[in-house]
């Protein structure tokens, strides 16, 4: 394909429209770009008349290229959100990110935003502060999945010249629920604003990026966003007595109390933990 990034977005699919991240899309960029199209297996239950709705299977290849034909770019939130069975994160998190990456190809989609997950680094202690270049370490099949998406984007951004935002989404929420939070917690408008970065950047190539707000107790070095502009609105910290009451109602949890993935990584854990490295907890 030729690279056409550089071209105005008008039109712009989102992926997974009829969940929960989807829907709040929907409401915070109607009106961002002439058309918005949505996708997903089923319709979200409030659809409006004037909404652009197109039924597809990411699993299914063909349907994939319908649902693109004639737009400019994707937002692609798409798949199984959480640890579920291998054959279910393979069908939708993987054969479906293929399939909307070679979709976009073959359909000279100019740019894609990825949704990816900080669990593709679930398994680094909480007192570690990292950055896009580390290493990844899924706490999950789900995070693993998304671990290999963003390998396909930069496959995709390299070989074939389409434009890609992997963003790494902590939590969005309207609050943080409990202390982990307090560090990955993402404002919803914080997130539109790096997807406006994704799809309107000119100089974006390939990028990765953490999908937090300027948490005071973030892990993660947001300095790549940065760089691209991104400036937040929100700080978890004016929520803390909130988050505070809400880790207070949960049991303890001896492994996923010390790992940034939480009980993710802690779920189906066996073993020693020392073998993760742990530094003193603080």
């Amino acid at each position: 394909m030729t690279d056409s990034g550089d071209r105005q977005v008008k039109t712009c699919l989102i992926t997974g429209a009829a969940g929960d991240i989807g829907g709040r899309l929907r409401r915070l960029m109607k009106g961002l770009y002439p058309a918005l199209v949505l996708t997903d297996r089923v319709a979200p239950k409030d659809l409006e008349p004037s909404e652009d709705f197109r039924a597809a299977d990411l699993a299914d290849l063909g349907a994939v290229e319908g649902a693109l034909r004639g737009v400019d770019a994707v937002v692609h939130l798409g798949a199984v959100s959480v640890e579920g069975d291998w054959e279910s994160i393979l069908s939708a998190n993987i054969v479906g990110t293929y399939n909307v990456f070679e979709a976009a190809r073959r359909q000279g989609v100019a740019r894609v935003v990825f949704a990816s997950s900080f669990h593709t680094i679930g398994f680094y202690p909480r007192n570690r502060r990292i950055g896009t270049d580390a290493l990844v370490r899924p706490d999950t099949r789900y995070g693993m999945s998304k671990a290999c998406g963003e390998a396909m984007a930069a496959l995709y951004a390299f070989k074939y010249g389409v434009r890609v935002l992997c963003i790494r989404i902590g939590n969005i929420a309207d609050k943080p629920a409990d202390l982990r939070r307090l560090s990955g917690w993402c404002h919803p408008e914080d997130l539109v604003q790096l997807i406006r970065i994704g799809l309107e950047h000119p100089d974006l190539r390939h990028e990765v990026v953490w999908g937090i707000s300027a948490n005071e107790r973030a892990w993660w070095d947001n300095k790549a966003a940065f760089r691209l502009g991104y400036q937040p609105i929100g700080n978890a910290e004016t929520m803390r007595d909130y988050a505070l009451a809400g880790q207070a109602a949960l049991p303890p949890d001896p492994i996923g109390d010390r790992l940034q993935g939480g009980p993710y990584a802690s779920a189906e854990f066996v073993g020693d933990i020392r073998r993760i490295r742990l530094a003193p907890s603080r």
